[in-house]
């Protein structure tokens, strides 16, 4: 049964086309029944072309409406009484209303209108002293189907531009849902991009001086060799317990057990950074201006990755004689930190281009975080030698 119903809805045409069929029997059998002489013949060809406008309305509707009205025009001329034939009338009446063109949907409902009461003008036979409330009676008697055909139309075109609206709507929204995801997926991993890089960079770093040390005292200075290897140790379980917590965003549908992932980096942590770099073998001079305070937890990251990653690039290309300055101000409403050293510098490529081959993707990474954050950032060469990071970032007051 579905597959017949399936089968009847691709081919709307060859239904109409079989109603059309069975309309024309009928309208024969009633012509041939209810008509005489010149008639017979008119009839026969109104009868032939409103069973074409059954079988065209949904292919042609605007043209078969036409056709409508001028067959219905001749039946006025020739005086061809209503009959069954004109059945096609109310098919064609409703299809038009219910399709998205609103001038034929007018004249249609003009003709349901109209058309009746010319009708009963044209074949009234009633005596001139019959009651005028008689004919007004019957004229609305026969306008009525026509217009509730029209209605009936009407309500479906409706009905079809409100389904049709939510469909649109349903996939715009699918299509906007998706690009929120893609989106989202896109800056969670940037996000933990600059995660790994911030602590792969920096913890490796520190170890590969460490060991370059204990490598070069190992025979002469024992003691301190086994000083710089445990500094890799911890440096190496530091890195560990920051790449597990890292990782654990990845897990889906998994809490962390308590004690398996340390807790974000604040600006409370950054003298145990520069204690760190400092035993690196990095002089540090590490100052903080204003009273402190509490801060929101995006923005101590923030300050913490930035500290971090420019220390991490003084190691990196400030050369064997670099000192580097931080300066951590708490203002009213902002926090400005300052970075700075007086090594070698970056070359131009990394900091403005954003480098190549894994260069320079620390600066972006620093871009993007103080972004995030609404603040500002600015790098590059010192007046006089050296390499410069200042960043601004605006505190929001809380409630």
């Amino acid at each position: 049964m579905q597959r017949l119903y399936d089968f009847l809805r691709r081919h709307p045409t060859g239904v109409d086309s079989f109603w059309a069929v069975l309309l024309f029997g009928f309208s024969c059998l009633w012509i041939a029944a209810a008509l005489r002489g010149p008639q017979l013949i008119a009839g026969a060809l109104f009868a032939v072309g409103l069973s074409l406008v059954v079988a065209l309305r949904r292919k042609a509707p605007e043209k078969m409406l036409l056709l409508t009205a001028a067959i219905g025009v001749g039946q006025l001329v020739f005086r061809v009484q209503a009959g069954i034939p004109d059945i096609a009338m109310f098919a064609i009446v409703y299809t038009v209303a219910s399709g998205p063109v609103r001038w034929a949907s007018r004249c249609a409902l003009a003709g349901a209108l109209v058309g009746p009461a010319l009708s009963v003008w044209r074949f009234s036979d009633m005596p001139s002293g019959q009651p005028a409330w008689e004919g007004m009676f019957f004229t609305a008697l026969l306008t009525v189907p026509f217009v509730l055909a029209w209605v009936l139309g009407d309500s479906i075109r409706t009905r079809r531009a409100y389904w049709a609206q939510l469909e649109e709507k349903a996939a715009r929204l699918e299509k906007e849902r998706e690009t929120q995801s893609r989106i989202a997926v896109a800056a969670e991993r940037a996000r933990i991009a600059r995660e790994l890089h911030d602590v792969v960079a920096h913890n490796v770093s520190v170890m590969v001086v460490q060991a370059d040390g204990a490598a070069y005292v190992l025979d002469a200075a024992p003691d301190q060799a086994k000083q710089a290897l445990e500094t890799i140790s911890g440096t190496g379980r530091q890195a560990l317990a920051e790449m597990r917590r890292l990782l654990g965003v990845l897990r889906t549908g998994e809490q962390p057990e308590s004690g398996e992932y340390v807790p974000q980096p604040g600006v409370e942590e950054l003298a145990d950074l520069i204690d760190q770099v400092r035993g690196a073998g990095l002089p540090v001079d590490f100052r903080i201006e204003g009273e402190p305070r509490p801060l929101p937890s995006s923005i101590e990251l923030t300050a913490y990755r930035i500290v971090q990653e420019a220390l991490t690039n003084t190691r990196k290309h400030g050369g064997p004689d670099a000192g580097a300055t931080v300066r951590l101000a708490y203002r009213d409403s902002e926090l400005d930190l300052l970075v700075e050293d007086d090594g070698r510098g970056a070359q131009q490529e990394l900091y403005e281009e954003g480098g190549a081959d894994g260069l320079g993707h620390g600066l972006i990474g620093m871009r993007e975080r103080v972004g995030m954050v609404g603040g500002s950032l600015h790098a590059g060469p010192r007046p006089g030698g050296g390499f410069r990071i200042s960043a601004v970032l605006p505190l929001k007051p809380e409630g």
